[in-house]
């Protein structure tokens, strides 16, 4: 299935997905048309953020570093000081904070100018993105590009706030190169070859999607929201071993009541049965019915009337089918990720449509 997905198409889900989409909006490509020229997009936005960024200083960070320095700096290295005998040369062996540029976030946004330079189509912008890198390196900083891992530990704050809109672009750019790079040192994945990574792309593109072009129409969309069962009474143990719930996507319009629990599977939304040809698949179908189900009657009354909706790429079955299942709307839908980018977004759209969900099956 990631095989058979346009590389184009990895570059949307990922614009979809990144934070940089949310912190600039849907406006700024002009149409889904524009996709293909989406590393150019984030290439701009990235040098312009650093450029700005340059203009004043690059953050710094303390490190650990340990010389052979003619005064004490921080704490002296006594077994290196006497076993190089260096108090008989007036010297004393180091272990010191020093301010420097060569931090991790700062690593990490030159190696994503150098690797986004290699796949842009403007060789203006492409040689603008290098010549950026390499003012990084003459300040100082290495080219030993961090994992993601250890970016995702890196705090902002209010003295460098500037800095997090560039590590999202950086983030992307890095994200938009990988389908078209060869295996290497950097502690990336390759989305082309990791089902996993592509499966939790296509939830969090799905998310940021109906985030960014929903919320200023008035709706809410929540990601990752955890569910507590209705418990009225349980033994000693039973908090040890009950399993928590966790949706992935919420989607409400309050002034027209409406709440959908929306659940991502990167799998085919059926499989073969035992007495039927084909049916869909049980396991998604319970997880959906008792996210829903487990919050009816409770004190947030949008629950008594939610809709639920499992939603999965199209893996050579389309599907769009919904059944009213003790008063809730549960639709079960596909969207070809092998189709031309407007026509994601409208699918996407369309299955927020309210008029279907209120009026085709109420």
């Amino acid at each position: 299935m990631v095989r058979r997905i346009p590389v184009r198409n990895l570059w949307l889900l990922m614009w979809y997905a990144s934070d940089l989409f949310r912190m600039v909006g849907s406006s700024t490509v002009r149409s889904e048309t524009d996709v293909d020229d989406l590393p150019d997009l984030v290439a701009e936005i990235l040098a312009r953020a650093v450029e700005l960024r340059q203009q004043r200083q690059l953050t710094v960070g303390y490190r650990d570093r340990t010389a052979v320095l003619n005064r004490v700096r921080g704490r002296i290295e006594m077994l290196s000081t006497e076993r190089h005998q260096l108090l008989s040369r007036g010297q004393v062996a180091c272990t010191f904070n020093e301010l420097t540029a060569d931090t991790p976030r700062n690593r990490f946004v030159r190696g994503a100018l150098a690797s986004v330079a290699q796949i842009v189509k403007d060789r203006s912008l492409a040689h603008r993105c290098r010549a950026l890198a390499n003012a990084f390196t003459m300040q100082g900083v290495s080219t030993d590009v961090p994992s993601r891992m250890k970016i995702s530990t890196e705090r902002f704050g209010r003295h460098d706030s500037a800095d997090k809109f560039m590590v999202a672009a950086a983030r992307l750019a890095f994200d938009l190169a990988m389908p078209t790079e060869d295996d290497g040192t950097l502690d990336l994945v390759t989305p082309d070859r990791e089902e996993h990574f592509v499966r939790q792309l296509f939830e969090r593109a799905v998310g940021g999607f109906y985030d960014v072009v929903l919320s200023p129409l008035g709706w809410k969309v929540t990601t990752g929201r955890w569910l507590d069962w209705q418990i009225t009474s349980q033994t000693e143990g039973i908090k040890n071993i009950l399993p928590t719930m966790k949706t992935d996507i919420i989607v409400d319009k309050p002034d027209k009541d409406f709440h959908l629990v929306i659940d991502t599977k990167f799998t085919s939304v059926i499989k073969k049965g035992h007495y039927r040809q084909e049916t869909l698949r049980s396991e998604n179908l319970y997880q959906l019915y008792t996210y829903i189900m487990s919050q009816t009657g409770t004190e947030d009354h949008v629950w008594n009337h939610a809709c639920g909706m499992l939603l999965h790429p199209s893996i050579g079955v389309d599907a769009d089918e919904t059944v009213v299942i003790q008063g809730h709307p549960l639709r079960f839908a596909t969207v070809d990720l092998m189709g031309t980018p407007s026509e994601i977004r409208q699918q996407l759209l369309s299955f927020v449509n309210i008029d279907n969900w209120l009026d085709g099956y109420s």
